[in-house]
């Protein structure tokens, strides 16, 4: 009896490794939701959200980078990003045997979900990043810079960097964690955003003359349309329609929540009232910062996170404005660099399965040791750091002597929307 038993379970073997590569259809619809989703968070959400940060001279030129972001980096990301990504390459970078996406096929799967869906999911994560960087030096970049710049970023730090952790590299060997993005994305775009503020220089006239935002009404709407998208930012990270995307979804919404209460907490006690522009900046500061840590923390450690992220983020945009003086105009690296980093430290404590006493109280996550993690983490950050700072640095120097990076004071006085595109958002 043990022997035929014993044969079929042979037999069986086939068909459960088959399963295995067969599609999912609760996946693939989840992932196809998720995807549309975090193209949601780019236009209309990020775009509305600088949008109304702008001064109402710069609004469109704005919408028109966010927008024309999307096309290019699209199309980018098929003739070669998602190879350089995601091809079977060496620990740097993935191979070009994917240019063009040329064996991605209708019958390519990738897990559970179509290989063309697993692309396109990854697509949008690489249109967001470029596109978050556009806060730094608003107001004041030439728009055709602006596109060459966004375009060699992308293949020379943003794909790689994503081989390097998701794409089978040299800190996914490590155990880096990075579930949904803070290093790929908020740490090289909050790292590029510092250097390319830098570099271009200040807004003339900032800081002496306040530039506020002209329309918060549009820049809430479009908070909430990230926060409606980062659900299928972090949970769609799972590609699984499976418990993981479901913590990863309440942990999300958690730290928003706390980071948002956090960020106008500190505002209203050093400036004595509470702000909109702070509550919607501190919602995104505890998005970008459990983004790292949304698939491997609990909620009680999400909430710890978003406050930590409000607290720190807002000081750190404080300093980089006040005490350093540098323009980054929408706060892009105190925001998300910050938060990014921030995150990326703290999943190496909260990913833990067995955090002493706090474990009672309903932290602790998957993994059973800090140390190693925490190592892990820290390699993973400063390598990042390093490699995104040098990198940007160089691609805007190159730019700047092919194109001119800054358009000229004539032009900046106008505004961007009739220098360069000849139009305004408001005729009123």
């Amino acid at each position: 009896m043990k022997n035929i038993l014993w044969g079929l379970s042979l037999l069986l073997l086939p068909t459960l490794a088959m399963a295995e590569d067969t599609i999912n259809g609760a996946d693939t619809a989840w992932i196809l939701t998720a995807t549309a989703l975090v193209l949601f968070m780019t236009i209309p959400g990020l775009s509305l959200f600088y949008a109304g940060l702008t001064r109402s001279k710069n609004v469109l030129s704005i919408l028109m980078q966010c927008f024309s972001l999307t096309c290019l980096m699209s199309i980018l990301w098929y003739v070669v990003g998602y190879s350089l990504a995601f091809s079977e390459g060496n620990q740097w970078v993935g191979g070009l045997s994917n240019m063009f996406m040329a064996n991605v096929t209708k019958e390519s799967i990738s897990g559970t979900i179509p290989e063309a869906l697993f692309a396109g999911f990854q697509m949008t994560f690489a249109i967001i990043t470029p596109a978050l960087i556009v806060g730094a030096f608003a107001e004041r970049m030439k728009f055709s810079a602006m596109l060459l710049f966004s375009s060699v970023w992308l293949i020379v730090v943003y794909a790689p960097v994503c081989h390097w952790v998701w794409g089978g590299g040299w800190l996914s060997e490590l155990g880096v964690l990075d579930f949904a993005g803070g290093i790929v994305v908020h740490i090289t775009a909050g790292v590029a955003a510092l250097v390319a503020a830098i570099v271009i220089g200040n807004r003339k006239n900032w800081p002496q003359t306040a530039m506020p935002p002209h329309n918060m009404t549009m820049t809430v709407t479009g908070a909430g349309m990230l926060w409606v998208g980062w659900f299928g930012f972090n949970a769609g990270s799972a590609l699984a329609a499976d418990e993981n995307a479901a913590m990863a979804l309440v942990a999300t919404h958690l730290s928003a929540a706390a980071g948002s209460l956090a960020w106008m907490a500190c505002e209203w006690r050093k400036f004595g009232k509470p702000s909109v522009l702070g509550i919607v900046t501190g919602m995104v500061a505890g998005l970008g910062t459990i983004t790292p840590a949304s698939g491997s923390v609990s909620p009680a450690a999400a909430i710890i996170i978003g406050l930590s992220a409000g607290i720190i983020c807002f000081y750190a945009t404080m300093f980089i404005k006040q005490k350093l003086k540098i323009d980054d105009s929408l706060d892009v690296f105190p925001v998300h660099g910050v938060g990014g980093i921030l995150g990326s430290f703290l999943v190496g404590i909260f990913c833990a399965s067995d955090l002493g006493p706090f474990s009672g109280y309903g932290f602790g996550g998957d993994n059973s040791t800090i140390g190693e993690q925490l190592g892990a983490q820290l390699t993973g950050i400063g390598s990042t750091i390093l490699y995104t700072a040098i990198a940007t640095w160089i691609i805007l120097k190159l730019v700047d002597a092919i194109t001119g990076l800054r358009v000229d004071d004539e032009e900046e006085a106008i505004g961007l929307d009739l220098a360069l595109h000849e139009e305004k958002g408001y005729d009123i």
